[in-house]
């Protein structure tokens, strides 16, 4: 696994096969920054911006950011194993000061809802559909800026109710990903 680009390009990131996570591949991560960079339906850029990670895993997607000149990124991920990882990879890369890690339960927020972010990226376990309380809680605590925006990693079967929380943008299908882009329901 690599980073596609921005001042880390080219270096590697350690991660682990197993059935506790499933690393984002680069295919599609690659096509997530290209919609972010050149979509005019969107209105953040990943320079300077506060970016929450959830369900981070080895942490691509963040540690991706950061080297496209994210201000910061909060990582939260439950298993210990992996923590380890991303926490190894964040001190290869030289770039721990830019990072926060939280190692617990995502239902759990109360640590790391406690900032405003300008990019929210869930990628939960296919399986997994719990993270739509995780986004009620966020759109309730309004903890994110006016120009913000949530991507969602899912496997392209899964019909998730997200019209109540979410404004979505678009959705793009890669393979068994779908990635939708939306914001916050503003009341």
């Amino acid at each position: 696994m690599r980073i596609i680009s921005g001042k880390l390009k080219g270096r590697q990131i350690q991660f682990v096969k197993s059935k506790i996570t499933r690393p984002l591949k680069d295919s599609v991560k690659e096509n997530i920054f290209n919609i972010l960079k050149h979509s005019n339906k969107i209105e953040i850029q990943i320079n300077k911006a506060k970016i929450l990670d959830l369900y981070s895993g080895i942490g691509s997607f963040g540690i991706e950011c950061i080297s496209r000149g994210a201000k910061n990124v909060t990582f939260v991920e439950k298993e210990q194993k992996i923590i380890n990882l991303l926490k190894e990879n964040l001190i290869n890369l030289s770039i721990v000061k830019q990072a926060k890690v939280f190692n617990q339960e995502i239902k759990n927020t109360n640590n790391f809802l406690k900032y405003k972010y300008d990019i929210f990226f869930f990628d939960p376990p296919f399986k997994e559909n719990n993270f739509i309380e995780i986004l009620q809680k966020i759109s309730k605590k309004k903890c994110f800026n006016n120009k913000h925006l949530v991507i969602i990693h899912r496997e392209k079967n899964t019909h998730d109710k997200l019209d109540e929380i979410l404004n979505v943008l678009m959705t793009r299908q890669y393979g068994r990903s779908e990635i939708i882009f939306g914001k916050f329901n503003l009341d």
